[in-house]
């Protein structure tokens, strides 16, 4: 992608490009990147430049990055400036010059933001538009919130922005907390000196509602940084809520701006009613030390639990340093050398496809030949190439070790063929080759990749894991232990270890670190269960306790992590 300022000029119109372009005005949600409409996701596919969102927000990287991976690589992304009507005539400029355009929004574009100064800016231009709207905070905030604005008996629902001045609290907050409307209040929390037309701070709102006849003991609730891993509700009633909001943020519950104010009769007292801050890892940073390719499904089901994975590649998959052996496996596989392969990774899956593909075979040589597989994605990656697997170890032995337990002897009469391919990494260890060697087999073990460690990780991710940025990191093998202290040093003593079996385990201790989790069987799928798990037991234990549900970054940081 490239980035552009705003001050920059348009890029020469391409070649057969027409001399009008086109502006979408998509509303991207108001803060998760995954409620983007898929109308709005296709816009961005196809769109030559993007101008992005403005608003500011520890969750804006995230934001943008999420909406960003929609769009082609040359796309044009550029950060606007401050100044409403330099940004449209960006956007037409570049229309006009034949471009496909997407300008963001948070939210809606002509709910509570500026797009419709941008469609009129169009309009006078001559350039085709079109708006693409987007889930509002109004209603998508109350509902990660948990609070419906309208219940059984309750038929309106009053938006109102408290950055208005002159307000009529009185009336607008008549008949809201016992009758049939409900009151949701945009931009509660900036006090006068904040912005020239501030809204009036969450305790002089408070006091203005009750001067306005509601009582002390209406229940509200406040909701910041809505639909996104940093979400925080906070339920109260108007005489305790400013008080509430203070102990909130002095608990470690990072309580921040933006804000919305609700009050009906949906909203009450009970944590359980918001569900999106109660799933079990919510806003838990995970550390994941696999290339993003191989985390994709754990990264997807750690997102389920509410965590926010981020993908640390510990090693790097490289072609074998002579390509002879892969050669011969090949033919051989080819002309029937073999009754068995037996696949013990996605790499070793992905290295025999690749070599398939550069000699135009596919999966249709592989007739004749039984296949096995250790592990649910290395059979997922076999399906996904059209093979489907023969023969698989039980589900809590996903190992070299517990393939041998399942595997048939070898058995003369039986089996035309006694030979067996077994194509792995160069570090892999040797059980499977003794196991079925012992099983009567000759087993042809071929370097099919080599692992070498991956380079650093940026600083950031260095001091993070060393300082406690990250609340658990999950160890897949005993090599991503070695190759992530080797690269980034010790996880913090706070950090949760959650390991894939009792040899991770193993390599975990001898490297000085507490594990916490380890998982019941031999899949990345039980390691992310078991820490979902973990995070809900530790979480239940402390709302027992009448303390709150901290993460493990938010606790006090004691000394360097120590083998127990």
């Amino acid at each position: 992608m490239n980035p552009q300022s705003e001050t920059q000029e348009p890029r020469p119109e391409t070649a057969g490009a027409a001399r009008s372009g086109h502006v979408a005005l998509v509303g991207a949600g108001p803060g998760d990147a995954e409620l983007l409409t898929l109308r709005g996701a296709d816009a961005l596919a196809k769109a030559d430049v993007v101008i992005l969102l403005r608003e500011p927000g520890p969750e804006l990287a995230k934001y943008r990055t999420g909406l960003l991976r929609h769009c082609r690589e040359d796309v044009t992304v550029i950060e606007p400036a401050e100044s409403g009507a330099e940004i449209n005539a960006l956007a037409v400029g570049h229309a006009r010059e034949g471009r496909r355009v997407v300008r963001l929004y948070s939210g809606d574009p002509l709910l509570g933001c500026r797009g419709a100064e941008l469609a009129a800016a169009c309009r006078a231009a001559g350039v085709e538009y079109e708006v693409i709207p987007g889930l509002s905070s109004i209603t998508a905030v109350p509902a990660y919130a948990g609070v419906p604005l309208l219940p059984e008996g309750v038929g309106e629902v009053r938006v109102v922005s408290a950055l208005e001045p002159d307000l009529d609290w009185a009336r607008l907050s008549e008949g809201v907390p016992e009758g049939d409307a409900s009151l949701v209040v945009l931009f509660p929390d900036l006090p006068d000196d904040d912005a020239p037309r501030g809204g009036p701070g969450f305790d002089r709102l408070c006091k203005t509602l009750i001067a306005a006849g509601r009582p002390g003991t209406t229940p509200v609730a406040v909701v910041r940084m809505g639909s996104t891993t940093e979400q925080t509700t906070v339920r109260s009633t108007l005489s305790r809520l400013a008080a509430d909001l203070k102990a909130a943020d002095a608990k470690g519950h990072n309580v921040t701006s933006p804000a919305m104010l609700l009050m009906g009769r949906g909203v009450t007292t009970d944590k359980e009613q918001g569900w999106f801050e109660n799933r079990p890892l919510f806003g838990w940073r995970v550390l994941v030390p696999r290339t993003k390719e191989q985390a994709a499904s754990l990264s997807e089901q750690l997102r389920g639990y509410g965590a926010v994975p981020e993908e640390v590649p510990t090693i790097s998959v490289e072609p074998p340093r002579t390509p002879q052996q892969m050669e011969r496996a090949v033919r051989g596989l080819v002309t029937g050398r073999y009754q068995w392969v037996a696949f013990t990774s996605v790499n070793a899956v992905k290295a025999i496809r690749e070599r398939f593909e550069e000699y135009g075979l596919d999966a249709r040589a592989f007739a004749g030949v039984k296949v096995a597989a250790v592990g649910e994605q290395t059979a997922a990656a076999l399906r996904a190439f059209g093979i489907q697997p023969d023969l698989t170890p039980p589900p809590d032995r996903q190992s070299g070790a517990g393939l041998v337990e399942v595997w048939p002897p070898y058995d003369a009469e039986l089996d035309p063929i006694e030979r067996v391919l077994l194509p792995r990494a160069d570090i892999a260890t040797e059980t499977l080759a003794k196991g079925l060697t012992d099983l009567g087999w000759e087993v042809d073990d071929v370097t099919a990749y080599r692992t070498v460690r991956a380079a650093p990780p940026p600083a950031p991710v260095r001091e993070a894991i060393k300082g406690g940025g990250f609340d658990a990191v999950l160890f897949t093998s005993s090599s991503t232990v070695r190759n992530l202290v080797g690269i980034a040093g010790k996880p913090h003593n706070t950090t949760v270890i959650a390991v894939i079996g009792p040899e991770t385990a193993k390599t975990a201790a001898e490297f000085g670190l507490r594990v916490d989790v380890v998982a019941p069987t031999t899949s990345v799928s039980a390691l992310a269960a078991a820490l979902s798990e973990y995070g809900a037991a530790q979480r239940a234990e402390a709302l027992a306790a009448g303390k709150p549900a901290l993460k493990p970054s938010q606790k006090r940081r004691g000394r360097r992590r120590k083998t127990v």
